[in-house]
């Protein structure tokens, strides 16, 4: 399904304070956070995961993932089995496991705003070069570096891959990524938010100069902020976890919310705590405490 109409604010508006109030959902990114370098999930993480299911506690796996990286945690959930991938761009149902993911809700980056985002940046970061994350399939241009962890479907220029009859065909486009040989992380992503303004969401997960361009109204935080809507949970009722720029918003919007030990400063910012590393296992510490004061 398609969800192209503007969304329900994510800005948080504190009404209750979240202590006062008994976790109904946790949200925890992947890469960083949730997973350790190696990108496994440890037993502990898993134990806590489960023990918090079983309290009742929905847990949402909220990453900048496409769905089909999603193997890593498949065997991981609960219940509903649902993720929301790519930043925001889609709601994605596990529960068919490797390969057979199931798209719930898809919130596409419409082709002339990312045309309009690939041209504004390559206007002010020469030597930019950039991929297309599609609900099925991914494409990239000719020099963009090997990053991923797969073949892509096709090599154009983005432009050539993003019009209406372009190389990578008519599927939804999720995000495009930018990437720059060059240029510092955290000023590649002040150049590009300055540059392409309101017509994309800009941010960015990785540790080198790759940027995550997706639709001007989809971040973690706001389709986040429609599943709570969907299930009649309120945002004091969430707990969230991170590490990176792109889940500064929803740490913000989450009543409870943590930066991971290795976390972006700006990410230590805009959480209302913090715990230990992702390699420490700095969720499943979270959650052991937080079930046991609920007991």
């Amino acid at each position: 399904m398609r969800d192209n109409d503007r969304v329900t604010s994510a800005t948080r508006q504190p009404v209750t304070p979240a202590a006062a109030l008994r976790p109904r959902l946790i949200a925890t990114d992947l890469d960083g956070t949730l997973l350790r370098d190696d990108k496994s999930v440890s037993p502990r993480t898993v134990a806590a995961l489960a023990a918090a299911e079983k309290e009742g506690i929905e847990v949402f796996f909220v990453t900048g993932r496409p769905a089909r990286w999603m193997d890593v945690v498949s065997a991981h959930v609960h219940g509903h089995g649902l993720a929301i991938c790519g930043n925001g761009a889609a709601v994605v149902d596990l529960h068919g496991g490797p390969g057979a993911h199931r798209f719930v809700k898809v919130r596409e980056l419409a082709r002339q705003n990312a045309l309009d985002a690939v041209r504004l940046l390559r206007e002010a970061a020469p030597g930019t070069v950039y991929a297309v994350e599609q609900t099925y399939g991914f494409h990239q241009e000719p020099g963009y570096p090997k990053l991923h962890m797969e073949v892509p479907d096709g090599l154009a220029p983005a432009e050539e891959l993003l019009a209406p009859d372009g190389r990578a065909g008519t599927a939804p486009v999720l995000k495009i990524l930018a990437f720059h040989p060059e240029l510092d992380p955290d000023g590649f992503l002040a150049l590009a938010r300055l540059a392409i303004g309101d017509r994309a969401n800009v941010t960015r997960s990785s540790p080198s100069a790759l940027l995550e361009i997706s639709g001007p109204d989809v971040s973690k935080a706001s389709t986040l902020a429609l599943c709570c809507a969907e299930r009649g949970i309120s945002h004091e009722e969430v707990v969230a976890f991170g590490d990176m720029p792109n889940d500064v918003e929803m740490l913000t919007w989450a009543g409870q919310s943590y930066a991971m030990g290795n976390a972006h400063p700006d990410v230590i910012a805009a959480a209302s705590g913090r715990t230990v590393a992702n390699n420490d296992d700095g969720v499943a510490v979270v959650i052991e405490r937080m079930l046991a004061d609920l007991s």
